[in-house]
């Protein structure tokens, strides 16, 4: 099993594309290599394969955190399944992950829903949805300030408040404030209960 992000940046009509685009690729360098993991086309769409479907949803999120961070965001779609044809460029690989994500990512506008799952499994896409609209009501919302603590803390989840503290240049009870801004224990309690869903999910 394999996990598909598909995504484009909201509003991208209204921003410097060079702006965006340049900070877009600095998200998702560290993620995989281009264009085989991931890629950006037709200039503000964008599509990354994450190999580890226990990952997609963090990774998704880490991408919105990046861009909440530079008052940017995206609508993005994950799509879970098989890979049946590996190609050099992501876009031209194939598979039910990449049908998934695909036919989904075409109705997130009609639904006004900045962020979906799709696995095939009807009970199981019902209830993860519900999870992250409900999620969404303060992720869709997130400042700067609390988009910028989000991406720092799941990139370095070993750090102490204090140690992130230093990285973002602010003190440990500004860390803890904006730890609660963002709601992160809820986004980290999220991550973990998706996980343990889809571990029972690729068991079957």
């Amino acid at each position: 099993m394999t996990s598909v992000i598909t995504g484009d940046i909201i509003g991208s009509r209204q921003q410097e594309s060079q702006h965006w685009v340049e900070d877009l690729k600095k998200i998702l360098s560290p993620l995989g290599k281009n264009p085989s993991d991931w890629e950006i086309y037709r200039g503000d769409e964008f599509q990354i394969e994450v190999k580890n479907p226990e990952d997609v949803l963090l990774t998704a999120i880490l991408i919105k955190a990046h861009l909440r961070a530079i008052k940017s965001d995206a609508r993005m779609s994950i799509g879970l399944g098989s890979k049946t044809h590996n190609a050099g460029k992501i876009s031209e690989s194939n598979g039910t992950a990449f049908v998934n994500s695909g036919e989904l990512f075409e109705t997130l506008k009609k639904q006004k829903i900045t962020l979906a799952m799709r696995t095939g499994d009807s009970d199981f896409d019902e209830k993860l949805n519900l999870m992250l609209q409900l999620a969404l009501t303060f992720m869709d919302n997130w400042l700067a300030q609390s988009a910028e603590f989000v991406a720092k803390a799941i990139e370095n989840p070993s750090l102490s408040q204090e140690e992130l503290g230093q990285k973002l240049g602010i003190n440990q009870a500004a860390v803890s404030r904006r730890q609660k801004r963002a709601q992160f224990d809820l986004v980290i309690n999220l991550d973990r209960y998706f996980r343990k869903q889809i571990k029972q999910l690729t068991a079957l």
